[in-house]
């Protein structure tokens, strides 16, 4: 509970939030193609953050594994929420256009069942759009808070969507404007490790006002770039599949 909380208190203001948010944005507009009335589910929402890159696209749903997060995201962005384990999904088979997951797969013992339960939720010819950590040398302090099973390269994210039987159109890096900086970090973090004591909130506190300005900048640009050109590297990883017309 407490993460989720700093995370809801930090996600409008922080850096890299804000450049997540410039990431999948257009992602989603490209997806919705100015089709009306998409139905559209968030699949471990969290707080809700993100529920409302879905709103302008249609109806959107969520849910989260955690009761608090179920809870706050349905006060604060005013959909339906349930609460529910992303491998055992209690809504309808084809009963989505979209459905979405954003850094949740990685702290899923079991990926395989998630995506298989997501693509059973799409429509034919729905699409999947999920985010994940990349690359095991950026552990740090944020996986061992967020309890990371694994993170992931483009090809064992392909091969995880492509088992559940979609088709993927897109695997692409994000944040590579930072790669250098976070691998800095992360690697510091692993040879300090035993020496100090483990802060659950570093990676979510927002920095001090003209640093996360800055950071903010880098992170619009950084996003700007990604949709001009394949970056070779970066912290996360954006996917993009579709389901087959039947």
């Amino acid at each position: 509970m407490k993460l989720l909380d700093l995370t809801a208190r930090a996600e409008a203001r922080h850096f890299w939030f804000r450049g997540f948010r410039d990431h999948v944005r257009p992602v989603l507009l490209k997806v919705a193609g100015g089709r009306p009335g998409l139905r559209l589910i968030d699949c471990g929402c969290g707080t809700g953050g993100n529920v409302a890159l879905l709103a302008p696209h249609g109806r959107a749903f969520a849910f989260d594994l955690t009761a608090f997060g179920a809870a706050q995201a349905h006060t604060t962005h005013r959909v339906p929420v349930a609460r529910a384990d992303i491998t055992r999904i209690p809504f309808a088979s084809g009963a989505f256009d979209v459905a979405t997951s954003f850094d949740v797969l990685q702290c899923v013992a079991d990926d395989r069942a998630a995506v298989a339960e997501m693509a059973r939720l799409l429509k034919p010819g729905g699409t999947l759009i999920v985010t994940v950590a990349a690359l095991d040398v950026l552990r740090g302090d944020h996986a061992e808070v967020w309890q990371e099973v694994r993170r992931y390269t483009p090809d064992t994210v392909s091969a995880l969507v492509a088992s559940a039987g979609l088709g993927v159109e897109r695997v692409s890096y994000m944040f590579a404007t930072i790669f250098p900086l976070m691998l800095a970090v992360r690697l510091s973090q692993r040879l300090s490790r035993r020496y100090r004591r483990l802060r659950t909130d570093s990676d979510i506190t927002v920095p001090v006002a003209p640093l996360n300005a800055i950071l903010t900048w880098m992170m619009k640009g950084d996003a700007a770039l990604a949709r001009r050109v394949a970056m070779p590297i970066g912290s996360s990883l954006l996917v993009v599949a579709k389901k087959g017309a039947g």
